[in-house]
């Protein structure tokens, strides 16, 4: 989060806008968080470009819960195609499953997730209901950087992504997209509230065991709010577009200046990495993610003295995830290139101690 946003709900905390209660203790159906809801939606619209012929939708259940909503909601009982590119797209398939045939279109888990599947390769249903990708992958560190079109491999399936972990970090092609949905933890706000973004067409065709609350048509006939939406996570999401929309880069604005911003920290990062002969990081570079940059000390013996003296340093949460081991830096939204600069400053020292 960023620390304006912190602050700015630190002071609003007893008492938002002279309301003389906290977002906490309002009521959903209130005036005062209507304007809350209605601001949050307008700014996120406009932050992404998101057309008028798209529903946003605030829910809940982060995105493991969109992996059996989703199904629920667009498979109609038909084969959902899945492009598995690392641990997450792998999560997805397997909850689909329960809901709905599924075939797999192409995978890279025989090197290990690290390049993405040509999309010229894929083998695409005749008639699926949707295509999932999970467009940035956090464990594996790989993110698609130019969204497939589908209706150019052959394909009139409508594609689905996962973009928890990169949301307003680049623009978004809506052109080739007709749902997008994502925990709002990382880029957007605290954990609680789950983004969904979707085409009206895709509107309507839930499966009969679909809950009533996760039926898109409910959702979208209510504003949000057919059951209590998580208000809090609105609110600090909703503070977030608004400095989001402040933000500037070289001439941008907006997402258009976070992805400037990014592609910066990121290649601050990744230069370092691949000039050492100390540190590696194993994915392909066409597709590695401006978000997530997971690196390997070539002596894992000194993995915990890295850890201690990072943490020593400032620097925290470096430990890779469990399932790949190493190291992982995470660069969302919030953290500022001053963060990636002393990250490579401890890295580099820490380094020359160990030479």
């Amino acid at each position: 989060m960023p620390a304006e946003v912190l602050q700015h709900a630190a002071s609003e905390m007893l008492d938002w806008q002279g309301s003389g209660m906290s977002v906490m203790e309002m009521s959903h159906r209130g005036q005062e968080f209507g304007r809350i809801l209605e601001a949050a939606e307008a700014d996120l619209r406009e932050l992404l470009s998101v057309p008028a012929n798209f529903r946003i939708l605030f829910m809940q259940g982060g995105g493991l819960g969109e992996n059996a909503i989703v199904p629920l909601n667009l498979s109609r009982s038909k084969t959902v195609d899945f492009v598995i590119t690392g641990s997450w797209s792998q999560k997805s398939l397997k909850e689909a499953r329960r809901y709905a045939p599924t075939h797999v279109v192409a995978s890279n888990e025989a090197d290990g997730h690290t390049r993405l599947p040509d999309a010229t390769t894929w083998q695409l249903s005749q008639d699926a209901s949707y295509v999932h990708l999970c467009s940035n992958e956090t464990i594996n560190g790989i993110e698609v950087h130019e969204l497939p079109d589908l209706k150019a491999l052959g394909s009139n399936a409508p594609l689905v992504i996962d973009f928890s972990s990169h949301v307003a970090s680049r623009p978004v092609d809506w052109s080739r997209v007709g749902l997008a949905f994502g925990g709002a933890q990382k880029n957007l706000g605290p954990a609680g509230l789950t983004l969904v973004v979707v085409r009206e067409d895709l509107i309507g065709h839930a499966l009969a065991i679909c809950p009533s609350a996760f039926d898109y048509k409910t959702v979208a006939d209510n504003h949000s709010m057919y059951n209590t939406p998580p208000t809090f996570a609105i609110y600090m999401a909703g503070l977030t577009f608004q400095w989001l929309k402040r933000q500037t880069e070289g001439g941008h604005q907006g997402v258009a200046a976070m992805e400037a911003r990014n592609i910066a920290k990121a290649a601050l990062l990744y230069d370092y990495i691949d000039q050492s002969q100390f540190y590696e990081n194993k994915v392909a570079r066409d597709c590695r993610s401006r978000m997530n940059v997971p690196f390997f000390l070539r002596d894992e013996s000194r993995n915990e003295a890295f850890l201690s003296g990072a943490k020593a340093a400032g620097l925290l949460q470096l430990k890779g995830h469990k399932s790949v081991g190493g190291m992982r830096a995470s660069l969302y939204n919030a953290m500022p290139l001053e963060g990636v600069q002393a990250l490579v400053s401890y890295m580099r020292q820490f380094e020359k101690t160990q030479a």
